[in-house]
């Protein structure tokens, strides 16, 4: 377990920082997920749900905090704030995805934790950053993206900007960069013994994915624009309807891919159209294209292409997906116990009453290993056997938790 010797006390709700965690603790980081016990994270109650009781949680929150322990505090309470304050001394990182300034109103802001341990390693995600002109601006995922750009080319010149099936902006411009500058900040401070702030802002992630169109508007003045790029519709890269209404990818852009592209479809004679690159070229290009593909099926399609290198693909479902070779030679589909294994148990003992399917880590390793130990537990479910560890009577946390019903009530 590569980061089992990292502590982290997890602040964030939703997606984007549950989605860093997780990472972290499935790499073997000892996660302590925090939440409050009268504002349940929203994700608990999404159908569908597992398990029965009090104990129900949905499949998305059982994948998001699987291999963490659960609190439940109210941050509200100085009892709750001072016991934080107790615990973070043994915490290598925090993690929070408040508003900018909420930490800091309850006492536990940067500079006030990082005097008690000056090796802390801070991480506040935000969607518009702990500075500038947004920062106190609500925002969601399709905004990030909108503001960064992205959107503005993302999508067809007769249609718009087109939604995303998943959470670009949260993950890959929050969750991602999270974890990246966590572990940074983890090997910078092996050198000055000091932790530090990340400020992640899913807006900057977001303009950062910019890597290619972006990069060459700055250089030439042009804005990218919608179906004109050579990945975003400009080319004939792109997705093409079969017979049966399903959807073939083709991404043949290099010469030889092309030209084994071509002669999959009899018409090796067009190999000289893919270079012209006006509008209505590559529109009479792509149409000539789909007009051989509509005639056949997917599983046509697949069968034909399964036999050559040349980067066309079937558009898959997701439980075809799950259940194609590519990802279970990969491991990407694991089973994982619904409550955390006893010592000495192995994963195989358990029934399938026991475990649930979820998507895997995807990083892999020649010596280290993922492990995945239970789903997301349920609110508060570890919350006295942290606070004992921490040296807290059971007197002082039954008072503390009684505070907080008070409070609630």
């Amino acid at each position: 377990m590569p980061l089992k010797s990292l502590k982290v006390l997890d602040f964030s709700t939703l997606l984007p920082g549950p989605y860093a965690t997780m990472m972290l603790a499935d790499l073997g980081a000892e996660v302590v997920r925090v939440e409050a016990p009268n504002r349940v994270d929203l994700l608990r109650h999404l159908p569908p749900l597992l398990g029965e009781g009090e104990n129900q949680t949905s499949a998305c929150f059982a994948t998001l905090n699987r291999n963490k322990r659960a609190m439940a505090l109210d941050l509200k309470n100085p009892a709750a704030v001072e016991a934080i304050k107790r615990m973070i001394g043994d915490y290598d990182i925090l993690v929070e995805q408040f508003r900018p300034g909420v930490m800091a109103r309850l006492g536990l802001g940067y500079d006030e934790l990082a005097r008690i341990n000056p090796r802390l390693i801070y991480c506040s995600i935000t969607g518009y950053g702990q500075n500038g002109s947004h920062r106190d601006r609500a925002g969601h995922d399709i905004n990030y993206l909108a503001l960064s750009g992205l959107a503005g080319y993302s999508g067809r010149a007769e249609t718009g900007p087109v939604l995303s099936g998943t959470q670009i902006a949260d993950i890959a411009g929050g969750s991602h960069q999270a974890v990246v500058g966590i572990l940074a900040a983890v090997i910078e401070r092996q050198q000055s013994g000091q932790g530090q702030a990340i400020d992640i802002s899913m807006a900057d992630g977001s303009l950062a994915m910019n890597a290619l169109f972006g990069a060459n508007s700055l250089v030439s003045g042009k804005d990218p624009q919608l179906s004109s790029e050579f990945l975003n519709g400009g080319s004939f890269y792109g997705y093409y309807r079969t017979a049966d209404d399903r959807y073939l990818s083709v991404g043949s852009l290099e010469s030889p891919f092309l030209k084994g592209l071509l002669q999959a479809l009899g018409k090796p004679e067009w190999a000289g159209r893919a270079s012209d690159t006006r509008p209505e070229a590559v529109e009479a290009f792509k149409a000539d294209i789909q007009s051989i593909i509509e005639t056949q099926s997917l599983r046509h399609w697949s069968e034909v292409f399964a036999e050559l290198d040349v980067c066309v693909e079937p558009v898959l479902s997701f439980s075809e997906a799950a259940a194609s070779e590519l990802f279970r030679s990969r491991e990407m589909l694991v089973e994982v116990p619904l409550a955390e294994r006893q010592s000495g148990q192995q994963p195989e003992s358990l029934s399938n009453q026991q475990r649930v399917r979820q998507i895997g880590c995807p990083i892999k390793f020649s010596r280290s290993r993922a492990e995945y130990r239970s789903i997301g537990s349920p609110l508060g479910a570890h919350t006295r056997d942290v606070l004992r560890e921490q040296g807290f009577s059971d007197e002082q946390i039954e008072r503390m938790l009684a505070a907080a019903d008070q409070t609630n009530a």
